[in-house]
């Protein structure tokens, strides 16, 4: 397939299909017109990269990663790195539940103003010292 039906497919912009190229993560044939072509497995992968890449790894992280996906290829090093980025998600994905948490409070308190008109009060901050 060419790379506009390749992006149609991913929903990725053409110019990031060239990127993910130059980068390696994504690889074309060229025609005698020098036109990309790619096998039907591009979509597969390009859906792979973003994944990686909404997860926060960089092109090069995924880079380093990604013969362990396709190929089956791991290293005690390519583990470790493996195993050092779950950690900075787990990290992430803890400060947003905590973030949730206070949206919720706050959510909580507009409902309550809402409902009686009393004051907002968000339970997760703390309290202004008389006088602040």
């Amino acid at each position: 397939m060419r790379i506009g039906e390749l992006a149609g497919r991913t929903d990725v912009s053409v110019r990031a299909l060239r990127y993910y190229e130059e980068q390696g993560l994504l690889t074309s044939e060229r025609s005698p017109s020098d036109q990309r072509h790619y096998a039907e497995s591009a979509v597969d992968r390009v859906r792979l990269v973003q994944q990686l890449y909404a997860a926060g790894l960089s092109s090069k992280v995924i880079t380093e990663l990604l013969p362990c996906v396709i190929e089956g290829d791991a290293t005690p090093e390519l583990l470790e790195r493996l195993a050092a980025e779950r950690d900075r998600i787990d990290g992430k994905v803890a400060e947003l539940l905590d973030v949730r948490s206070r949206l919720d409070s706050v959510i909580t308190g507009a409902t309550t103003n809402l409902l009686t008109g009393r004051p907002c009060r968000n339970e997760a901050a703390p309290e202004a010292a008389p006088g602040d």
